[in-house]
């Protein structure tokens, strides 16, 4: 079954009643995970860092990102409160660190044993190497990445996954340990990796949904998505090729201040979305080309036999004007029209009657 990411992110205005909601709302559509962010907003940016063109129109406020992060943020003590909730509901608890205080908060404290690298932390080597270094399970999203810097990110990886702390990280060390049996069983146990467009809400025009399927060949790692979107028809889709990863934003209202709740699914679209993805999951089925059973029933219904167009007596040939074709598709199959065109009748026949074999 493909994973379903509710992606909280920071949806939650900072709020720790607004994450409980949207904790309930994702656990009610049927999410396996809900995720939210972990940051502190002074490690993440500098004061001069400018808010993202789609932060500042969805926000309708000019202000620094560290200004607009702080405001995100969510205290430790509401992390524990969440986890506990989660595991009260039945739903993973998964959060994305963005710095290395959190994400050793989230592991040495949480205990969580899965990770999400977002696509703006591909190119943090040192980031990405202490999440390797962990030993969890990761999944990498690819917004804004070259099929080159997701080389050298999983080089970073399988060096971290492999290698001791003794063990001196380098860019030779890296591609040495990505090239290694070592390194790619490692890989492959451990990471898969998300397609994604970073803009919010991303242009359809701008999907490029068949790189999913470059990131498997190229990689040989299990792929999913990463959906920004607007809709669910984009996520949908992209279980059909074969993501086994579905991550998408959600809120509790659209019409909520902050950054991302515009590009987000609200609760009941979420639902909807779920009960698409497992309906496509049941309708794709097996790559084998045969009649289902509910097709064999149909087949005497649907095909039809060779039939008596008018009273035939016995020992009468066999021509176009006595013979037809029609259903039900019980008797002789009208593969032999031409073998029966000529030859003799072996009883009487009324009309409508199915041939049958002399």
């Amino acid at each position: 079954m493909t994973l379903i990411i509710a992606e909280a992110g920071v949806n939650h205005n900072g709020q720790e009643a607004l994450a409980f909601e949207l904790v309930k709302a994702a656990s009610d559509a049927g999410a396996d995970i809900v995720k939210f962010q972990t940051f502190k907003a002074k490690n993440l940016v500098t004061e001069q860092a400018r808010q993202a063109d789609y932060q500042i129109e969805n926000t309708q406020k000019q202000e620094s990102q560290l200004a607009m992060l702080s405001r995100l943020e969510l205290s430790y003590k509401t992390h524990f409160k969440l986890v506990q909730y989660c595991d009260e509901l039945g739903i993973e608890f998964l959060s994305t660190a963005f710095d290395s205080e959190s994400l050793d908060f989230l592991v040495n404290e949480l205990g969580l044993k899965r990770l999400k690298l977002p696509s703006g932390e591909l190119t943090n080597a040192p980031l990405v190497l202490q999440h390797a270094r962990t030993g969890c399970d990761l999944i990498i999203s690819t917004g804004m990445a070259t099929l080159a810097e997701i080389e050298m990110a999983l080089g970073v990886i399988a060096f971290g996954y492999t290698c001791t702390d003794q063990d001196e990280p380098s860019q030779e060390a890296f591609q040495q340990a990505y090239a290694s049996e070592t390194g790619q069983a490692a890989l492959k146990d451990k990471v898969t990796i998300l397609h994604c467009t970073t803009e919010y809400p991303a242009p359809m025009e701008e999907i490029n949904l068949k790189a999913m399927d470059t990131l498997a060949q190229a990689f040989e790692l299990p792929a999913g998505y990463s959906d920004h979107s607007q809709g669910i028809a984009i996520p949908v889709a992209a279980v059909a090729r074969g993501a086994v990863v579905i991550e998408k934003h959600f809120t509790l209202d659209k019409m909520m201040e902050g950054p991302d709740h515009k590009a987000s699914l609200e609760p009941g679209e979420l639902a909807e979305m779920v009960s698409s993805i497992r309906q496509v999951e049941v309708a794709l089925g097996r790559s084998v080309k045969a009649p289902t059973i509910s097709e064999v029933n149909n087949k005497p219904v649907a095909r039809k036999s060779l039939v008596a167009s008018r009273t035939i007596k016995a020992g009468e040939i066999f021509d176009e004007s006595n013979l037809v074709i029609k259903r039900p598709g019980t008797g002789i199959s009208p593969y032999r029209y031409w073998e029966l065109l000529g030859s003799a009748a072996g009883q009487d026949y009324l009309p409508g009657e199915l041939i049958v074999e002399s």
